[in-house]
């Protein structure tokens, strides 16, 4: 076996390099792209509070502590400090954590995908609540605002606006959300002024006193527990803006929602008498400003509705290319590298979204939805940084003291936030639970189909391809033939191949080429290695693909056939004297081989139900001759079993 070429080439977008510089233009662009969801939060988390009944100042103050120990424990302490340090190559996110340790920690699949699969069910419920709550400021002006129809309008535009990308609209995404965190910290600041109390509140013992005093004290923290929601995004935000970015202005967020938290609440302690309250954060703002607010309101709305799409359509392309998600069409509507668009789940997602909205109608019903299912996110986030910080060798003391900390704190937000589930908690669980479903059917079925592949040894057969390459009673079935092999390694070759080639239609060919495609852990590698098996007749392909890369193979391989014609190492001048003497290339053929379930397929009962899920989820999938880019005019599928047929069947009589 010879190695004839490694080649090597990496698809890092100068601009993506740019947004990842500590710089004043990378701190904008950060805030636009990793704030929107956290940084819309206050429009409904004082709300929610005063919901619970709390309007007692000890109690309000109590609850602002919480928000602001909240925000420094779980996000800056657990995300802004820790977590953003398990990046791999640069990218986070849950499975961006899940591919650093996939390889050492077999059973973090679990883990991976039910993080997955509720920060998507988050999705949903992110752009509802946050639209809704923008507009119902308009109700503060008129009582008799129609809601529900402008919200629907707002979400159609944003969901059908994403085939064209947010290229254009997406630079205006920083200066919009500076404004709207500097219009937070002013609002807050104007009433704070006047209750300077308020203040108390940095005093953690107000936070614990609320716990333990006030008998729904833990349930008040689920509403509490709204501030951190955009925690998980801004860690999958990573690879867009980069850790300096992100920790630098996440101090200028955080000082502008703590300033909003206590101006809401000093203004809800200076009205405590009134019998019922508006929402704190449309009633603290002076009346002139109530339709300027609304819009920025909205506008911040529709920046943390992009972050969180954009979020779930990066989640589902690393799902893909990990083998947890279903083959999808993925579209690049712009030139900047990330920006892509996932037709089935934009529209998912949209109808999920119109459902949420004419289901609840109230961003006060919504907030019992919410939060339940990105609780059950950072739990398994907890869980992955425990494997990411054993292979890192962090002391065992440290570990202990973080895992014990926030399994302690998440395990009470989730608590809290379990008494929502029968108030609209039940339908992100649901939700989560079938994407959850979708992700383990795919995977495990994947399993089960590679417990059956068989390998052989190539050199088993090397005569045998030889011979049939110089076989002219055989007609020429293609000039190159091109299968891609499951075989990790270049001495292997799966039964499914041989039985292909010499078997069920003996293939002549002049040549032979096998390509391995191998998804690395690292997000954006591109690297192949072509090794010459048998020479002149079998060729192996290794392609190192990173799993935030789309495998389109045709275009990969005909790179490499490029390469190795320029540096001299493979003629494809067609073998036809007609065609030769014109220097016309030679044809190539694809072969994709997919093994189907028969009746002669052995499996246990459990097996034969996942196997049959797997193909109801398969008919919604893309082909494989899509999912891989290849020229649809010279690719031949063929189907073989899945398992091995007897060739003898016991108890048979010949009479």
């Amino acid at each position: 076996m010879q190695v004839i070429f490694l080649g090597f080439f990496m698809d890092i977008s100068e601009d993506q390099k740019f947004y990842k510089k500590l710089s004043l233009s990378g701190l904008i662009i950060t805030l636009g792209i990793v704030y929107g969801d956290i940084g819309t939060s206050p429009l409904y988390v004082m709300k929610a509070i005063i919901g619970e009944g709390v309007r007692d100042s000890s109690l309000i103050i109590g609850a602002i502590s919480c928000i602001i120990w909240t925000l420094t424990i779980q996000t800056t302490v657990k995300y802004v400090w820790i977590t953003l340090k398990a990046d791999n190559k640069g990218e986070g996110g849950i499975l961006a954590l899940f591919a650093l340790l996939r390889k050492k920690r077999r059973f973090v699949y679990i883990i991976a995908m039910i993080g997955a699969s509720t920060l998507l069910a988050d999705g949903v419920i992110t752009p509802s609540i946050t639209v809704v709550s923008a507009v119902e400021g308009l109700n503060i002006l008129n009582s008799s605002i129609p809601v529900i129809p402008i919200v629907l309008v707002i979400l159609a535009f944003i969901f059908l606006f994403q085939q064209f990308g947010t290229e254009l609209i997406g630079k205006s995404f920083g200066p919009i959300m500076v404004l709207w965190f500097l219009t937070l910290a002013v609002l807050g600041f104007s009433q704070m002024i006047f209750y300077p109390k308020i203040l108390l509140a940095f005093n953690p013992y107000y936070a614990v006193k609320l716990l333990i005093d006030h008998p729904g004290g833990i349930l008040i923290l689920g509403a509490v527990f709204l501030c951190t929601t955009g925690a998980e995004a801004m860690y999958s935000d990573l690879g867009h803006c980069g850790v300096k970015n992100i920790r630098i202005s996440w101090i200028f967020v955080k000082v502008s929602l703590i300033l909003n938290y206590l101006g809401q609440g000093a203004w809800v302690i200076m009205n405590s008498d009134k019998a019922t309250l508006p929402n704190p954060f449309f009633a603290i703002m002076p009346q002139w400003f109530i339709i300027p607010g609304v819009l920025l309101a909205t506008g911040a709305a529709v920046i943390a509705s992009q972050a969180l799409i954009s979020g779930s359509y990066t989640i589902v392309s690393e799902a893909i290319t990990l083998n947890l998600w279903p083959k999808v069409r993925i579209k690049y509507p712009s030139h900047h590298k990330g920006q892509m668009y996932v037709p089935s789940v934009n529209w998912l997602l949209f109808f999920a979204c119109v459902f949420v909205v004419v289901f609840f109608q109230t961003s006060s019903n919504m907030e019992a939805a919410y939060g339940l299912s990105i609780t059950l996110t950072m739990i398994m986030t907890t869980l992955l940084m425990l494997g990411y910080l054993q292979l890192k060798r962090v002391s065992v003391p440290l570990i202990a003291l973080f895992v014990i900390t926030y399994a302690l704190i998440e395990g009470t937000f989730l608590y809290a936030n379990l008494h929502k589930f029968s108030n609209g908690g039940w339908f992100t669980l649901l939700l989560a639970g079938l994407i959850f479903f979708i992700m383990f059917i795919w995977n495990r079925g994947r399993l089960t189909k590679k417990q059956f592949t068989q390998f052989y040894p190539i050199s088993d057969f090397t005569d045998l391809f030889k011979d049939i390459q110089k076989d002219n009673t055989l007609p020429r079935y293609a000039t190159n033939l091109v299968y891609i092999t499951r075989a990790e390694q270049a001495t292997d070759v799966e039964r499914k191949i041989i039985y292909s080639i010499f078997n069920k239609q003996p293939k002549r060919a002049e040549r032979y080429w096998f390509l391995h495609i191998n998804i690395t852990d690292e997000p954006y590698t591109k690297e192949y290695r072509v090794r010459q098996i048998i020479p002149d007749v079998l060729y192996r392909i290794d392609f190192n693909i990173g799993f935030k890369v789309n495998p389109r193979i045709n275009r990969f391989f005909n790179h490499v056939i490029s390469d190795l014609v320029k540096s001299g190492e493979v003629d494809i001048t067609s073998k036809y004297y007609s065609l030769s003497k014109h220097n016309v290339p030679s044809d190539f053929r694809f072969i994709i081989i997919d093994r189907v379930l028969t009746v002669d397929t052995e499996l246990t009962a459990t097996e034969r139900f996942v196997m049959n899920a797997y193909d109801v989820v398969k008919r919604f999938s893309m082909s494989s001759v899509n999912a891989y880019g290849l020229d649809t005019s010279n690719v031949m599928i063929e189907q073989v079993p899945l398992g091995i047929v007897p060739l003898t069947e016991n108890g048979f009589k010949r009479l």
